[in-house]
């Protein structure tokens, strides 16, 4: 496997690993709510959101890899 099938399975690991984190702070956002905390909820849920933002960046260098190939 030369280094860019490498890299590109990489990528694909990093974008799963990436979403399940992004769940993981969504969880914890709620029971942070649950639990009355609404501030640490609020920082939480940010970290969500700007976790799944990265998920386009993934796809992106994803889709540069493949054309670099074609």
């Amino acid at each position: 496997m030369n280094e860019l099938e490498k890299l590109k399975r990489l990528l694909h690991h990093w974008n799963e690993h990436n979403n399940e984190h992004a769940e993981i702070y969504r969880d914890w956002a709620e029971k942070a709510s649950l639990l009355g905390n609404e501030e640490l909820s609020k920082v939480l849920d940010k970290l969500y959101h700007e976790t799944k933002k990265l998920n386009g960046l993934f796809e992106e260098a994803i889709k540069t890899i493949q054309l670099e190939k074609s």
